[in-house]
């Protein structure tokens, strides 16, 4: 996942550790703006669209958690992590239903928070994607009507999919000639990412790539540890 020109707003009453924070994810290329308490947080915020919020929860005129309640008031979308130095389970729990995607306590590690940063942004463009209301797809020789749950080859009868494979079809073909994440399918589609479903959903590949035999352009690949890919080599190779 890119990083370069994702918009972060920080707000954070602390400036020497604000402009810390700040030059330390611009260098790893997120365009930063920070504001110093909650009231300019949320006035930058009205300004711009961010793709995460980076919330100090104690702060002058405004705390994080009355600023987060006003951002998702205006976006209910955009990730929000929060920073405080009290450990709280209360803090923590209060900070989860005005919808914090996360939680750091001071001092933390800055590459801890740089990894949450990436999978928050990542796991929201992933959903995004698969909650796209596209139902019908050209699959090398194949159109998949994801209505319908028929997948057809030339003019061939159409077979009739299975509730998930039509799913997971779906899921690959959205994801077409890129990896659709092994979690993103057995969260939407299992609503559970264990052992158990996880081996499942192998099955159903193992389905989906018999019916797609019929095309040898078209390939699900394995991704070792990450997903899959549904490859349509014509389209790789333009």
């Amino acid at each position: 996942m890119e990083t370069e020109n994702k918009k972060i707003l920080l707000v954070e009453d602390d400036p020497n550790f604000g402009t810390v924070l700040k030059d330390y994810l611009a260098m790893n290329d997120y365009d930063v703006t920070h504001a110093k308490n909650g009231m300019e947080g949320f006035e930058k915020f009205k300004k711009d669209d961010f793709d995460l919020c980076i919330l100090d929860v104690m702060m002058p005129y405004k705390d994080g958690f009355t600023l987060a309640k006003e951002i998702r008031e205006k976006n209910e979308d955009v990730p929000i992590i929060f920073l405080t130095a009290k450990a709280m389970k209360e803090d923590v729990l209060k900070g989860y239903k005005v919808g914090a995607d996360d939680y750091l306590n001071k001092p933390f590690d800055s590459e801890v928070l740089l990894m949450k940063i990436k999978a928050i942004i990542q796991r929201k463009a992933t959903d995004s994607i698969a909650d796209s209301k596209q139902f019908e797809f050209e699959i090398g020789n194949f159109h998949l009507n994801s209505k319908l749950r028929f997948l057809t080859f030339n003019k061939e009868e159409p077979i009739k999919l299975s509730p998930k494979e039509n799913e997971l079809l779906r899921l690959l073909a959205l994801h077409k000639n890129d990896l659709m994440p092994r979690e993103l399918a057995l969260t939407k589609i299992w609503r559970d990412d264990n052992y158990f479903t996880s081996r499942s959903m192998d099955v159903y590949i193992a389905k989906l790539r018999k019916y797609l035999g019929k095309d040898n352009g078209v390939e699900i690949i394995n991704i070792h540890g990450e997903g899959f890919r549904l490859v349509v080599k014509d389209e790789v190779d333009q």
